[in-house]
């Protein structure tokens, strides 16, 4: 058995999934605000030198999972792990975003795509020379990337 403890909150404008960015790219200059639980506070030391971190958290208001999903920018069902969908085995999500400062237990951020109230797993510094690849494919995402900046969820996943 996998048990994880939840370092903090996110807290965020969006008070549903139903009409929230499905990516952070197409939350720009949202903010937001993550309140980290204060045994972890000690833990954020140097956190401030960098621009962007990587955030893990917990899908808390997703349905079962499935395997088969529709995603939010297809009309296809595609495997789940050939999407970014929220309805997972493990339902763990990720975001990058903007680090704009950080006071005692606070980290105010922006371009956020996350749900008021979901739960905080781990933060990771992000550094482009370890995360930026260039792909070579893309799969289906090729032909509906477009449609990120006009996409919103609409609550497909939510119990």
């Amino acid at each position: 058995m996998i048990t994880y403890r939840e370092i903090g909150i996110v807290q965020s404008p969006f008070k549903e999934p139903k009409g929230t960015p499905i990516q952070s790219p197409a939350a720009q200059d949202i903010d937001g605000v993550i309140s980290i639980y204060p045994e972890y506070v000690e833990g954020l030391k140097d956190i401030e030198g960098f621009s962007h971190i990587i955030l893990l958290y917990h899908f808390h208001l997703v349905k079962e999972s499935s395997l088969l999903v529709k995603p939010f920018l297809d009309t296809n069902l595609h495997g789940v792990f050939a999407t970014r969908s929220p309805s997972r085995p493990n339902p763990i999500g990720f975001s990058i975003v903007r680090l704009i400062k950080v006071e005692e237990n606070k980290l105010y951020i922006r371009d956020v795509d996350i749900v008021d109230g979901t739960p905080l797993l781990d933060i990771k510094p992000y550094v482009a020379e370890f995360d930026i690849r260039k792909p070579e494919r893309t799969g289906w995402f090729e032909k509906n990337v477009h449609k990120l900046l006009t996409t919103k969820d609409d609550g497909r996943f939510v119990k």
